[in-house]
Order: structure tokens, then sequence, then C-alpha cells
């Protein structure tokens, strides 16, 4: 295995960080924190249907990508110990460092968000007191397809997980607690909501808002910090810090 490898509490750690940034998106906070704030009686259970279909969803991608990173694991490990592969992964992720500088940047707002465009499809169905709770496992599934491709935190997760030292039983543990970190938050705020309805409405109002602005500028940051522990691990393998440090 190629040292550049996370093991451990080191790969761990960097699962559960990886977690919490895919956490942040409109699928698995935004979309919640819109439905915590429908007027009336809140329905816990609609948003635990909600998140728990969103979980399902990306543990059922987790597992196939896993499956078929399975069947290739050796040549990945032999591929990524080259000086080729280490070249490519430096160059990877000193483009990922340099392009993060430009994620975030002042956007021109020509109408509503996407957020909020998801809100305005789904309001209806949402709402409908006699309604059955398809439209809600629809929007969930819907939100999590669009975003799964550009969701660079859980493909790189899922990366660095089938090249672990784990077996297939760990890993998928390893992913379901993935899967759990990404609605967490998500479930807090649900909780907070519960026992504290009238003082959360103005907060979870103002994060929405917050989100919604921001979400570009957190991906920004992410995506440089990813792009800097790729080059570093990439460098220090290459060798290129000896007699530096």
């Amino acid at each position: 295995m190629s040292g550049a490898a996370l093991t451990g509490p080191a790969l761990l750690g960097t699962l559960a960080l990886l977690a919490l940034v895919d956490s942040t998106s409109f699928g698995t906070l935004l979309i919640p924190t819109w439905l915590l704030l429908a007027p009336g009686r809140l329905r816990p259970g609609r948003i635990l249907i909600y998140l728990a279909t969103v979980a399902g969803f990306y543990l059922a991608v987790g597992v196939v990508l896993l499956t078929i990173a399975a069947t290739a694991v050796p040549q990945l490990m032999e591929l990524s110990a080259t000086p080729a592969f280490l070249w490519a992964q430096l160059v990877v992720g000193a483009a990922l460092l340099v392009g993060s500088f430009f994620i975030g940047g002042k956007r021109k707002r020509s109408g509503p968000g996407r957020f909020a465009r998801w809100r305005e499809r789904a309001v209806t169905d949402v709402a409908d007191e006699a309604g059955s709770v398809l439209p809600l496992m629809g929007l969930a599934v819907a939100a999590a397809a669009v975003e799964v491709a550009s969701m660079l935190p859980y493909l790189i997760g899922i990366g660095l997980l089938s090249t672990s030292e784990y077996d297939a039983g760990t890993r998928l543990l390893v992913l379901v607690g993935y899967c759990v970190v990404m609605v967490l938050p998500a479930l807090v705020l649900l909780g907070l909501r519960l026992v504290a309805a009238r003082a959360m409405e103005r907060p979870l109002a103002s994060f929405g808002a917050w989100m919604e602005k921001n979400a570009a500028e957190a991906t920004g940051w992410i995506v440089g910090i990813l792009g800097f522990l790729l080059a570093r691990a990439a460098a220090v393998e290459l060798g290129l810090f000896e007699g530096v440090l």
C-alpha cells in the first residue's frame, strides 16, 4: 500500500470531516431547514422520512461504488504507488487548491436560488395534510441524485474507503456511519425545533438564508483543504521535501 494512503484513526477522522462537509449541502441541510420552518404543527415523522431517504440513497450509491472498486483494489493500490500516479495526484491537488480561490465569488442573482426552486416545486405535496409521503421521498431522491455527482467529499471518501485495509463488512459499517453523520446536523436542528419551537423559528430562518448565500464559499474552503492534503501527500511520497524539512 502506498504510504500516502490513510489508515486507522486518520482515515476515520478524514471521513468524518468529509461527511460533515456533505452534511451542509442543500439536500442534507437546506431542504430539512425549510421543512422545519413549515407553518403550523410540526410533523417530525416527515422530516425523518426525508432524511432516511437521503441517507439510504447515498448508502446505496456508496455500496455500488465500493463493490465496483473492490474488483480493482489490487490494481489501484499498485497504481497509487507509481511515480506517474503520484505526480498526477500532485497536479490534481494543486489544481484543486488553486481552483478553490475561484469558487464562491460574487455571482449575479437573476432569480430564486436552487433551494428556492426546489421549495416552490415541493411545497404543495409537502404541505398536503392528507397526502402520502411518496412526494416527499421523491424530493429526497431527486435532491440526492442531483447532488451526488458533484459532491466531491463523498466521492473522495468512497475512494479512500475502497483502498483501505478494512474488510467488506467494516467498510459497510463505516459507510453507514458516514451517511448518518451526513444527516446528523439536520437531526440536531429537528430536536431543537421540537423542544423550542418558537425560539428556533427565527434562528432557523436566518441559518437557512445564510447557508444558501455562503454554501459556495464553504465549498471553496473544503476544496482548497482537500487539494492541499492531496498535493502534500503526493509530494511526501515523491520525496520532494527531502533535504527541506
